[in-house]
């Protein structure tokens, strides 16, 4: 195994001691964890010393049966949680591919380190028990035990983490222990990746065949008027591995038809347009599909309608549409090795042939990508399961994107709306009435959306993580595994060249527009507001900058107690828990709100470290767009006692350190009835009125 060590400082080299202690640490009671499985069977069971690639170790009852296989998941598929820390977790599974238990032995995971009950988390996992590595993970819905638990409330996309690392290892050390062993090569299974209908074809995952009305013609021996039209348009694929399979049928189909096969089983689909139909009609008399037939070497397989799925349309974006469109499930037990070439005959029918039936062939061979190469014999257990980590990360964030198209979808419509404003302010704010409803409407669907629905609040613990990740070995994988999340950030990273650190602050922080719309509320209702003097206000400002350097030179030494200290934010417990915490933190988010209806936006004003992160990087801000008049500051402070965050000195400049760029003072800037330049202009403009001259009398 090559080792590379990057010289980075005194921290990291203590990183780097630290990770080497708990890398031997690791291997030292690889045993000892894996004897946790003992437990998991409902017979006395003895777990041997794990061994072969991937590493599992046989769990064996006392007459010597294989019970199943215990493993690691961070030994088998390098498994790591969402915040780019190991995550661990010993299960077993048996030879028939049930999962028989599963218990997390170590994770760093920030929502799960504070916010959620241990027991909940350790009811999640063994929740497991008893879930089918063989099925997808959409089966009918009264299937619960074939579908395991969903999900620990607040924790969505560590959930979903968790539930990848368990079940993608167990399918992992189930299909090598169940590969027979003259096999060279097996069908990959497991990654996961969306193609378009061009590239399919061209790797050649699809086959096609094109007989035209003259070939079938001369075929039958008879005759036909339009030669050149097609007869019948075959398509031909084995679906069985997730990049061909989910491309072409989608998920929610290719996850059904997994969840009716075996785990070394196969799905072919069969594709047609034309006059001629490659299932007929006969087969609803016979009971098998006479017209067509899988054949490889000298065995013919045939394929029968209690094995097959009609499926309306192909979801590969560029794919065609056809008449008919079949998936059939093939069994292993038939003898069908989808790794090696096979064909498709179908019979056009008799005709006037006197020697029989006219067939064409359709051949397909699996492109190499899509097989592996079993490891030799005297490989075994030598081989680093590192590289498998990165796979199994990357099929991760693509399934999840996927899963979440349609909020991905909303979420970039708000950011497109949200630029154009930016972009368009002068437009947006000469309109103030038009601007104030945008902007609460806006507010409005960032709490609900953002926040209540999709839990898509950033945090400080964001900015450890990248930073930790730059140190330690960056990986664009983890921070792809919640899609809104990224997008926000990587917006925010954007707007903060051309704007500055507030516009995530004053539009896109559900918890800092749940601050704004309850203030709003509570000047309507009368509640006086509090004028805290600028200069103390200046002398607070400092409070959250101190607070998120404190978080980050405590992360340095320990990320747990950095995590802990990182619940000054208030988002985990207003936001992404909807305060179904512990009672101290539910408190302590109440009492915040409860100071911003006297001080606007209190908070984010004083505490919030995330705002304080963001200002440092703002200072690059390449352009200056809010606009200034002369007297501001000096004959009128309207802005500055308006502004949400009291970010306007009294001489009239606005500090880009605290702004959360909520354009009111622009409002403000063209409003003729509130700005006193506009009114003094307007004046100027008036014409003064004059007495006659006398000749006009």
């Amino acid at each position: 195994m090559r080792t590379s060590i990057v010289t980075i400082g005194p921290v990291a080299l203590q990183g780097l001691r630290a990770m080497a202690m708990l890398l031997l640490a690791m291997c030292s009671t690889q045993a000892a964890d894996l004897g946790r499985a003992e437990t998991f069977f409902a017979e006395p069971a003895t777990v041997e010393r794990a061994e072969g690639t991937p590493p599992a170790a046989s769990v064996r009852a006392k007459d010597g049966r294989v019970l199943g296989y215990a493993f690691s998941s961070l030994d088998v598929s390098g498994s790591v949680g969402y915040a780019g820390r190991p995550l661990d977790i010993v299960a077993a599974v048996t030879p028939e591919g049930i999962i028989v238990g599963a218990e997390i032995v170590a994770h760093e995971e920030p929502i799960l380190v504070i916010g959620i009950p241990r027991d909940a988390l350790a009811a999640y996992v063994a929740g497991f028990r008893g879930f089918d590595v063989r099925a997808g993970a959409a089966l009918k819905p009264s299937d619960e035990l074939a579908r395991g638990p969903h999900a620990v409330a607040g924790a969505t996309i560590t959930s979903t983490v968790i539930r990848d690392a368990i079940v993608r290892s167990a399918r992992s050390v189930l299909r090598s222990r169940s590969m027979a062993p003259d096999r060279a090569v097996r069908l990959d299974r497991e990654t996961l990746r969306r193609s378009p209908w061009p590239s399919l074809l061209a790797e050649g995952a699809v086959q096609h065949r094109l007989v035209s009305r003259g070939e079938a013609a001369k075929l039958l021996a008879t005759q036909d008027s339009e030669p050149e039209k097609p007869f019948i348009d075959l398509w031909l694929a084995l679906a069985t591995p997730p990049p061909i399979g989910e491309s072409l049928l989608g998920q929610r189909i290719y996850e059904s038809e997994l969840g009716k096969i075996g785990p070394e089983d196969d799905l072919i689909l069969i594709g047609a347009s034309g006059l001629y139909s490659f299932k007929g009609t006969e087969w609803r008399q016979t009971g098998t599909f006479t017209r067509i037939e899988l054949v490889q070497d000298n065995r013919t397989f045939r394929l029968k309608p209690s094995d097959h799925t009609a499926v309306e349309s192909l979801h590969a974006a560029g794919a065609p549409e056809l008449r008919e469109i079949a998936v059939f499930r093939i069994p292993q037990a038939g003898g069908f090795d989808s790794t090696r070439p096979f064909r498709l005959d179908l019979d056009l029918g008799a005709g006037s042939v006197p020697h029989g039936p006219a067939v064409v062939s359709l051949a397909y061979r699996i492109p190499e990508r899509y097989l592996i190469a079993a490891a030799p014999p005297a490989a075994a257990g030598k081989v680093a399961t590192a590289a498998a980590a990165p796979a199994s990360t990357q099929t991760l964030w693509q399934d999840i994107w996927w899963a979440r198209r349609y909020e991905i979808g909303l979420l970039g419509a708000m950011l497109t709306v949200l630029a154009a404003i930016l972009i368009f302010q002068d437009t947006v704010t000469a309109h103030g009435v038009f601007y104030y409803r945008l902007r609460t409407g806006y507010m409005l669907l960032t709490l609900v959306f953002l926040g209540f629905i999709a839990n898509a609040q950033l945090s400080v613990v964001n900015v450890l993580t990248f930073i930790h990740a730059l140190l330690s070995g960056f990986r664009w994988e983890l921070f792809l595994l919640d899609p809104l999340v990224f997008m926000l950030w990587s917006f925010v990273a954007l707007s903060i060249l051309f704007w500055g650190r507030g516009v995530f602050c004053g539009w896109l922080c559900p918890f800092g527009t749940l601050q704004e719309l309850t203030n709003q509320v509570a000047r309507r209702l009368g509640i006086k507001q509090i004028e805290i003097p600028f200069g103390l206000h200046e002398r607070l400002w400092m409070i959250k900058y101190v607070v998120f350097l404190g978080i980050l030179a405590i992360s340095l030494r320990s990320i747990l107690a950095a995590f802990q200290l990182a619940e000054i934010e208030p988002f985990k417990t207003a936001i992404t828990m909807k305060f179904l915490r512990e009672w101290p933190f539910g408190l302590y988010a109440g009492l915040l709100l409860l100071a911003g209806l006297f001080v606007e936006r209190f908070y984010c004003r004083y505490l919030c470290p995330l705002g304080a992160a963001l200002a440092i990087p703002a200072r690059m801000r390449m352009f200056e767009w809010l606009k200034r008049y002369r007297e501001c500051g000096s004959e009128c402070h309207v802005c500055a006692r308006r502004c949400t965050v009291q970010a306007i000195h009294p001489l009239g400049q606005i500090n880009p350190n605290e702004c959360i760029y909520c354009l009111k003072c622009q409002a403000n800037y063209f409003d003729q009835d509130v700005c006193l330049h506009l009114k003094k202009r307007a004046q100027r403009r008036q014409p003064l009125s004059q007495p006659a001259p006398p000749w006009n009398s």
